[in-house]
């Protein structure tokens, strides 16, 4: 064998190591290449390329607004309709002895459940302000509630008031 000559496996290697240098060179050649005629047309057309860049931030910027001016606002209607009984209200007597309420608590409880201030309610019966305060607060003892809304929904639910 001769001293000059390669093994097949190191020609094959030695081959893969050119064409590996060759391509790499050559595409860092064409990268320079394109670098430098970025840079020309860039320099070269800066005005066009920043007016560019200033029509579109505007066009995006004109569309979203266009979009959150335009859109339709979703608004919910609320109608209350009172909810016909199928029967007409009786009074639960047995109920109302045995919590011992008063005819007049009873009145007050009435008005309280049509929404009515204390001073509405004085003003209806012809008693002063405190007498309302303390008939209320009789029947929000007897019924064990703490407030008007829960003194109306307990008397309802005992059918105490319609």
């Amino acid at each position: 064998m001769n001293s000059t000559s390669e093994s097949p496996q190191h020609s094959r290697r030695r081959a893969f190591r050119d064409i590996l240098l060759y391509g790499l060179s050559g595409g860092l050649l064409i990268l320079i290449l394109k670098l430098t005629e970025y840079r020309f047309l860039v320099v070269e057309h800066s005005v066009e390329i920043y007016g560019a860049l200033i029509a579109a931030l505007f066009a995006a910027l004109g569309i979203w607004l266009g979009l959150t001016l335009t859109r339709k606002k979703t608004s919910v209607i609320i109608k209350e309709i009172p909810a016909q009984p199928t029967e007409p209200f009786v009074l639960d007597e047995a109920r109302l002895t045995q919590l011992a309420i008063t005819p007049r608590e009873l009145e007050i409880l009435g008005l309280i459940a049509a929404g009515l201030s204390n001073r509405e309610i004085a003003v209806r019966l012809f008693v002063s302000e405190n007498t309302v305060k303390t008939h209320s607060s009789r029947v929000f003892e007897k019924l064990g509630a703490k407030r008007r809304t829960q003194a109306v929904q307990i008397a309802k639910t005992s059918r105490l008031i319609p």
